[in-house]
C-alpha cells in the first residue's frame, strides 16, 4: 500500500479524505490543500495571526498555526463523531493561508482584514477562520453582512465582548458593541452562550450564561438558538475560552465554570441546517496550554462548523 504524503500541496482532489501519517508531512487544517486559488472551493481556511487587540495575555497570534498543526491528529479518518459523515465528501475545503497585515500600523488592521475577507466572499467561497484574538471576528462580520445584510451572531464566550465604548477603538471585548451599533449583527436575533463575566447591559442581545447551560439539556440550549436565529443569515464565532480551563487552558483570558468540551459539541451538532453564512475559532494562545489540549479541542470545534456548514440551506 502506497501512502500520500504532504497533502497540503499534493492533493489533486479538494474532496474527500485521504490517510496522511499524522506525525510527518506540512500541515494544512485537515490536511486540505495550500492555494489561493477558490474558483472550485465551497469554504477557505484563513488563519489571521493578529492579537494586538488582547487586554490581558497576549499569544493568541500563534494559534492559527498550532490549530493547523493539532488538525492532522483529525485527519487520519473520518474524525467527526455524531454527524455520519465526512464533510470533505460534501464541501470543497481549501486552506487559504493567513491574513497578512501590518502590525506597525495597527490603525489600518480592521480595513486590511475586512477587504481580504471581502475578496474571498467576492469569489462565493465562505470563511473558517482561525483566530488570533477575538477582535478579528468583527472585520469578518462587516464582510459577511455586506453581502448578506444584517445578521444573527451565534456567539460562545467566557465574555460578552459588548461593553461600551468610544467609536474607532480597536478592542477584543467591545466589538460586538460596535456591531450591534452600527447594524453589522442584530441583537434581537442573536444569541450569546456561556458568559460568565458580569455586563449589566445586553445590548439587546439573548445571554445565556454558563450556569443557564449548565441547567439546560443540549436539546434545550439547541432549541433556543433555533428559535432565536431562524431563518436568518448567522455568523458563528467560537472563542475558546467558553471553555472551562480544565478543558482549554491555552488561551488569554481564562475564565472557571465553562463549558465542557462534550457539551459544546453536543451544541454544536445540533445546528444542522441552520443559514450559516460564516464562521470563526478564536483565542487559543498555545504558550499557556497543557499537551495541546486547547488547540485540539478548537480544531475539533472548527471541524463540527465545517459540518454546520455542510448541512445549510441551499440556493434555489
Amino acid at each position: 500500500m502506497e501512502f500520500e504524503s504532504d497533502l497540503a500541496f499534493t492533493r489533486k482532489d479538494l474532496r474527500g479524505t485521504v490517510v496522511e501519517p499524522s506525525y510527518g508531512g506540512a500541515t494544512s487544517f485537515m490536511r486540505r490543500r495550500y492555494t489561493r486559488d477558490l474558483c472550485d472551493a465551497d469554504v477557505a481556511v484563513v488563519g489571521i495571526p493578529y492579537d494586538l487587540a488582547t487586554t490581558n495575555r497576549s499569544g493568541a497570534r500563534l494559534g492559527p498555526r498550532a490549530v493547523r498543526s493539532i488538525s492532522s491528529n483529525l485527519s487520519w479518518e473520518t474524525a467527526v463523531n455524531g454527524w455520519g459523515y465526512d464533510p470533505f465528501e460534501r464541501l470543497s475545503v481549501v486552506d487559504f493561508g493567513d491574513f497578512g497585515f501590518d502590525p506597525g500600523r495597527p490603525e489600518g488592521v480592521p480595513a486590511e482584514l475586512e477587504a481580504q475577507a471581502s475578496a474571498v466572499l467576492d469569489t462565493d467561497t465562505a470563511m473558517l477562520a482561525l483566530g488570533g484574538d477575538h477582535f478579528v471576528t468583527y472585520p469578518l462580520l462587516k464582510a459577511c453582512a455586506a453581502r448578506h445584510g444584517p445578521l444573527s451572531l451565534i456567539h460562545f464566550d467566557a465574555h460578552s465582548d459588548t461593553w461600551e465604548d468610544e467609536s474607532g477603538r480597536i478592542d477584543h471585548g467591545t466589538m460586538f458593541y460596535h456591531a450591534a451599533k452600527q447594524g453589522i449583527v442584530d441583537p434581537a436575533r442573536s444569541i450569546q452562550l456561556g458568559m460568565r463575566t458580569h455586563n449589566p447591559d445586553t445590548h439587546g442581545f439573548r445571554v445565556y450564561d454558563a450556569d443557564w447551560v449548565h441547567d439546560h439539556s443540549a436539546d434545550e440550549v439547541i432549541g433556543t438558538i433555533r428559535e432565536t436565529v431562524g431563518s436568518n443569515p448567522c455568523y458563528l464565532t467560537f472563542d475558546i475560552d467558553c471553555l472551562d480551563p480544565s478543558c482549554a487552558p491555552g488561551t488569554g483570558t481564562p475564565v472557571v465554570g465553562g463549558l465542557t468540551a462534550l457539551q459544546a459539541l453536543r451544541i454544536l451538532r445540533g445546528l444542522g441546517g441552520i443559514n450559516l453564512v460564516g464562521m470563526d475559532l478564536v483565542e487559543v494562545a498555545p504558550a499557556y496550554d497543557v499537551s495541546e489540549i486547547t488547540a485540539l479541542a478548537g480544531a475539533t470545534l472548527a471541524l463540527n462548523m465545517l459540518c454546520i456548514y455542510a448541512e445549510r440551506p441551499r440556493k434555489g
